[in-house]
């Protein structure tokens, strides 16, 4: 098309200095975009012990153990403890030969994750 200019030659008309703070920005962006993180690393990095993710999934801790070292984690599982962290999911697909993609679930916008469970009682004696 007529008139249009690409963004690497908007980036090489600016500054150098201008040029360099883009390219470290950018670094910076892939870089959060590149962290891998497991449950647990991630519960951790968020100050919450098992016990808390527990209360709030209503579940036993030990299930939450068990979550964390599981090899193969079903998705909503993982949605929902990451909801109980506080955070939502996000699956990307990358290709070799194409851009990433957000991958969705098959529902509809209004359709909410299951919330929690109250927690357990115990029986007192």
């Amino acid at each position: 098309m007529k008139g249009m200019v690409s963004v690497d030659e908007v980036i090489a008309a600016l500054p150098k200095a201008r040029q360099l703070a883009i390219e470290k920005r950018g670094a910076e962006l892939l870089a959060k975009v590149e962290r891998r993180m497991t449950l647990a690393e991630l519960r951790k990095q968020r100050h919450l012990s098992q016990t808390k993710m527990a209360e709030v999934l209503g579940i036993g801790q030990m299930q939450i153990s068990r979550l964390e070292k599981r090899k193969d984690p079903r998705l909503s599982t993982i949605e929902r403890t990451v909801a109980a962290m506080g955070g939502s999911l996000t699956v990307i697909v990358t290709f070799p030969d194409q851009e990433p993609v957000i991958l969705t679930a098959h529902r509809s916008p209004e359709t909410k994750i299951a919330p929690a469970r109250s927690p357990k009682r115990k029986r007192q004696a």
